[in-house]
């Protein structure tokens, strides 16, 4: 049996210390892994069920084969390993702004998610997400037009973890984003929170189709269960490509 207790990394970063701890979880007597940055919880792996979902349900809404897809933040690796599951994807590029937690993979710290780095149509971008969305160039050697783009970094899209993240979140940031998808291409997004009408709205603002998917799991911690919410949001099937821009 493995210690109770193991602090397996820990790194200073521009964002504040962030570690990487694992610890034997009594009541069902598994290994949890941790991600803290300062003293907040941002992940663990008792608790992937809606991670993955943000694959499968982004990724069931895009027609068609040999698919593209940018996965923003890299964590633990459940977003990115799910996404690989779906046969259609040719390329897979998660953009990771801390460089330690690409570390973690390249190492193979993660038992549950270390063939993450061992499959070919993986690239691991050491960026922010958020920039390169804003700046509209792209995503380092990824297609200039995207046919999903999965979205786990900020809480929720009213509590982000940096100040810089909010105008991704307004009709403006979404229509950047727009821009750099394929007719018909997806735009996937986990929040905390439970699904906002607000935002949906927002979405539908922007997008041909929007919906918020409330994705429930046990949580062993309590003993009853949790949820999270996973949008999902469509371009138009005929949409143009924004000038400049062409399919690769």
């Amino acid at each position: 049996m493995s210690r109770r207790f193991e602090e397996v990394d820990w790194q200073q970063t521009a964002w504040g210390e962030i570690s990487l701890r694992r610890r034997l979880e009594p009541s069902l007597l598994v290994d949890v892994y941790e991600v803290k940055l300062g003293e907040e919880f941002l992940m663990s792996s008792l608790f992937t069920v809606a991670e993955i979902e943000l694959a499968r349900l982004g990724l069931a809404a895009v027609e068609g084969e040999h698919l593209d897809v940018v996965v923003g933040g890299l964590g633990l690796g459940y977003t990115a390993l799910a996404a690989l599951e779906d046969k259609r994807v040719c390329t897979v590029t998660v953009v990771e702004a801390l460089a330690p937690v690409i570390s973690w993979h390249e190492r193979r710290l993660l038992p549950d998610t270390a063939a993450l780095t061992l499959d070919p149509r993986t690239t691991l971008l050491e960026g922010d997400f958020f920039a390169l969305a804003r700046e509209g160039a792209g995503f380092g050697s990824a297609p200039g037009l995207l046919h999903a783009v999965l979205l786990d970094i900020d809480h929720t899209p009213h509590h982000v973890l940096h100040p810089s993240h909010a105008d991704l979140y307004t009709h403006e940031g979404l229509e950047r984003l727009a821009a750099r998808l394929h007719p018909g291409g997806v735009f996937a997004l986990w929040s905390d929170d439970p699904p906002e009408e607000s935002f949906i709205a927002l979405l539908a603002s922007v997008f041909a189709d929007a919906a918020g998917h409330e994705v429930t799991f046990a949580n062993p911690l309590t003993g009853g269960r949790s949820s999270n919410t996973v949008y999902v949001a469509t371009t138009s099937s005929t949409h143009p490509a924004p000038h400049g821009i062409r399919p690769s």
